[in-house]
């Protein structure tokens, strides 16, 4: 299975690196080139850097880890080959400051992305998580397994990103469909809050108890 990430940033690099030590094939693409053959360095093995539409090409999952802001100009751009591949949407729409959101709660960046889109089958996952997490490559909190969260239209979609949260070792969570990204969102904002606001720092996560 080959994973593409669309930005190699904290979160981009850190959830590729983790895919590619947990047996997927990765390609890190970005706007600066230098970010993704860094990223693929750190991951080793197997990952390699390529432009963004090469990337997505050769994909079955890709992963869009842009801010929420530049997603409409960058998913335009390779619009025509996502058709019937998995997007995972990473982002959340925060404001400049972090301090809200700038969607919600009738919509989300999810379902806006999904209609930029159509074609591809959108699953909003790995957003409630802080990137230090998907870094350390830990995903337990004094011994309790961080939960992460996917929503999506889409069955086998949605199987194909749960199969990649539980390989990196983290609880995954069905929050059923796509429509529920409008309260992942917002609990990605209460993680902020508790982690920056509240001083309980980045290695942090919420857990699921069924």
């Amino acid at each position: 299975m080959t994973l593409a990430t669309i930005g190699a940033g904290n979160i981009g690099k850190s959830i590729g690196v983790w895919a590619a030590k947990s047996g997927y094939d990765v390609i890190f693409s970005a706007n600066n080139e230098q970010h993704a053959q860094d990223a693929a360095r750190a991951a080793g093995g197997t990952a390699k850097a390529a432009t963004v539409r090469n990337a997505v090409a050769a994909a079955d999952i890709v992963l869009l880890a842009v801010p929420y802001g530049a997603a409409k100009d960058v998913l335009t751009d390779i619009n025509d080959l996502l058709k019937g591949k998995v997007l995972i949407d990473a982002s959340n729409a925060l404001t400049a400051d972090y301090s809200g959101l700038t969607l919600g709660f009738t919509t989300s960046a999810a379902e806006e992305i999904a209609k930029i889109v159509p074609e591809a089958h959108v699953v909003k996952a790995f957003n409630t998580v802080f990137a230090q997490v998907y870094a350390s490559q830990n995903p337990k909190v004094n011994g309790n397994t961080i939960a992460v969260f996917y929503a999506g239209d889409d069955k086998e979609s949605k199987a194909k990103v749960a199969e990649l949260i539980a390989k990196m070792g983290f609880d995954a969570v069905d929050a059923g469909a796509l429509a529920s990204a409008r309260t992942l969102e917002p609990m990605a904002l209460l993680n902020i809050a508790l982690g920056y606001g509240l001083g309980h720092g980045t290695s942090i996560g919420f857990s699921f108890n069924r």
